[in-house]
């Protein structure tokens, strides 16, 4: 089998809602664009992916996935993912992390429909089901936070994640809110988004370790090594960082060697693919570490994110990043949690979702070729 062609449908995503998660993405409002990359063999079995979300367009990483990456997988053997995703990587200062990422999600997707098997059958399944969990956009006021919490709790879902407005007096006085309305008992972590210098997130981390949140989650710049050994030295609230910068396996090293952090982070679009994330939740297996994996920014992303979680056992659950208008589209149906709060492992073979290729017609803005 040979890859005979890869292509990029541009497609107009419309009417999404006013959202923010902090400074890092601003506010966003309005339209995008996602892309359905598309393997071809020559056996006529494809391999798809999303490329792109509501805040980074396809269209910004389009031109290099095709001019810079698809040369690479022209006439090679689509099974041969570990030898491809080397020679992807190898392109990373041509193109994106992010295309690398769509490539080898569509690789992992082609395998699975050539064998009949779902991605992590093929990577080794560990279970069939995953607790999920509510990861807030930045909010009007503490109550507003409050009640969305509420909300989460009271349907059955296992925890719910603050993104705060990344003003630490502000942010802590969310998460005593939070708390004071979700009761001891519930589950509630705090994500600051890169947001503190040191002094600030000392302090901000006192007062949610006080409040008895589950992890704290990126209050630093996110390189800021220095200063997250000697944070993690005065608390002893699990930290998490590595989400970013956008970069691949060996970024975890200093982290993991320096003791920075005690959850190691990712996903598809921004570690690249599904190969990277396997090594580097093994390699936190190896320290025994979480390796915690975070919303993939479109709904096929977040399918090969539940692929790999359902193939690993050093996760506890499955973020689902609010509103839906902003991260859900292009499938049907997408991912819901159940009643108990609960997602579950995708039985169809490669990705096993079903991609709305009508939505794609009507929307489509053109292929790249």
């Amino acid at each position: 089998m040979k890859i005979s062609n890869v292509t990029l449908e541009l497609f107009a995503w419309d009417d999404i809602p006013a959202t923010s998660y902090g400074s890092h993405t601003g506010r966003f409002v309005g339209r995008s664009d996602l892309g359905l990359v598309r393997i071809q063999t020559d056996e006529g079995i494809e391999g798809h992916a999303f490329l792109g979300s509501a805040m980074n367009p396809a269209s910004v990483d389009a031109p290099g996935l095709i001019r810079h990456l698809k040369p690479l997988l022209l006439g090679q053997d689509p099974l041969d993912r570990e030898r491809l995703n080397q020679a992807l990587w190898r392109r990373v200062r041509s193109a994106t992390v992010r295309s690398i990422g769509a490539l080898d999600v569509a690789l992992w997707d082609l395998a699975g429909k050539a064998f009949g098997q779902p991605i992590h059958r093929l990577l080794g399944t560990f279970r069939d089901r995953l607790p999920a969990y509510a990861s807030s956009a930045v909010l009007d006021s503490p109550q507003a936070y409050a009640q969305e919490a509420l909300q989460f709790r009271d349907t059955g879902w296992a925890a719910y994640k603050i993104h705060p407005p990344a003003r630490w007096r502000e942010d802590i006085a969310v998460c005593e809110a939070v708390r004071r309305a979700v009761g001891d008992d519930y589950t509630i972590m705090l994500d600051s988004t890169w947001s503190y210098d040191f002094p600030a997130a000392l302090r901000v981390g006192k007062a949610v370790e006080e409040l008895g949140f589950y992890w704290y989650e990126d209050p630093l710049h996110d390189q800021d090594i220095y200063n997250y050994v000697k944070l993690k030295q005065q608390l002893s609230i699990p930290i998490m960082a590595t989400e970013y910068p956008q970069t691949g396996l060996e970024s975890y090293q200093p982290w993991i060697t320096e003791r920075a952090t005690d959850y190691l982070r990712g996903d598809v679009a921004v570690k690249g693919g599904i190969t990277t994330l396997m090594k580097t939740a093994h390699l936190a297996e190896a320290f025994r570490m979480n390796y915690e994996i975070h919303h993939g920014g479109n709904s096929l992303n977040n399918v090969a994110n539940l692929h790999v979680a359902m193939a690993i056992r050093n996760t506890e659950f499955f973020e689902v990043l609010l509103p839906s208008g902003a991260q859900k589209y292009g499938l049907d149906p997408d991912i819901e949690p159940d009643a108990n709060g609960l997602v579950y492992a995708p039985t169809g073979p490669g990705l096993g979702a079903e991609i709305d290729f009508e939505l794609i017609r009507r929307k489509s803005l053109g292929v790249l070729a």
